[in-house]
């Protein structure tokens, strides 16, 4: 099933009371253990690429031949969206060109009036190529590609004029941080949320960094109105946990156990695990 846009499987995602997953993917073992996953779990699914991946890929094109080539080859059938994750104005317009069937827009470092005028200009291109476009407002906590914010919230009024620009989607700040949440976090603002929902009514809500949130606090995010969540450290760090123990345990020096396809199956299957659980607790699985 080629590509599709993310506006049809989060419409049903916020109907239905539950959430679709963003994974974000940083190689071939990791495009390859989501994209299984939710074939096997019959659940839909974001690929989320940060602009620093996608560098990393050696550039967007590279990821939308990968990510094309796996769908065909590993005969994957549920919804899948490739998505720009915290892109800029210009990242933004190149994942456009390249292939990619989503896209986010983080304006959320500008004034609100120029947030406005570079969204309103997005949304006005993705609409003439059938794409999705996710837009930010109050940035989220933590540092994702170099922009570093403190977890604030975001004002609900100035969520419902870049709502009303047509966005398919629209992540905002609720006290949610990017990275592994400190000891004396304060947890989300759900009056935030619920603020928000209130303004903007049938609009699919994101909740970005997913990672450490407990699980009661994600399920009244979903009811809330919350559709799409974020995941990308928790699969870095269960990739890097699974890592560490099949090298301290020798593995690496008992046969071909240096083969870097051997190497890397444990990592693999860890994120695997690490999506399963939360494609659970969103309640996508069987949603396809």
């Amino acid at each position: 099933m080629p590509l599709v846009n993310a506006a049809e499987m989060l419409t049903k995602a916020k109907q239905g009371h539950y959430a679709v997953g963003q994974f974000n993917i940083n190689n071939l073992e990791w495009t390859k253990a989501i994209l299984l996953t939710a074939q096997e779990l019959n659940s839909p699914v974001i690929l989320g690429v940060s602009e620093g991946a996608g560098k990393y890929m050696t550039g967007y094109k590279t990821v939308v031949g990968m990510v094309n080539g796996m769908l065909e080859e590993l005969n994957i059938t549920v919804p899948v969206a490739l998505h720009l994750d915290h892109g800029s104005y210009e990242g933004a317009k190149k994942c456009i060109e390249a292939g990619f069937s989503s896209i986010m827009f983080d304006g959320s470092h500008y004034p609100i009036e120029e947030n406005i005028e570079k969204t309103k200009e997005l949304v006005a291109i993705c609409k003439e190529k059938g794409l999705s476009i996710e837009a930010e407002v109050g940035s989220i906590g933590g540092e994702e590609d170099g922009v570093i914010g403190k977890g604030e919230c975001a004002d609900p009024q100035e969520c419902k004029q870049i709502a009303d620009l047509g966005v398919t989607m629209l992540a905002a700040g609720i006290g949610n941080i990017h990275g592994k949440y400190p000891e004396n976090w304060e947890g989300l603002s759900f009056e935030t949320l619920d603020a928000i929902q209130q303004l903007t009514g049938d609009m699919p809500l994101v909740l970005h960094g997913g990672t450490g949130i407990p699980a009661d606090m994600i399920k009244k995010a979903i009811s809330l109105g919350v559709s799409k969540i974020n995941v990308n450290t928790e699969c870095q760090l269960a990739f890097q946990e699974a890592t560490r123990k099949y090298i301290e345990e020798g593995k690496d020096l008992q046969g071909k156990g240096f083969d870097p396809r051997k190497l890397l199956a444990p990592g693999f299957e860890a994120i695997k695990a690490t999506v399963k659980e939360k494609m659970e607790l969103f309640g996508s699985v069987g949603k396809a």
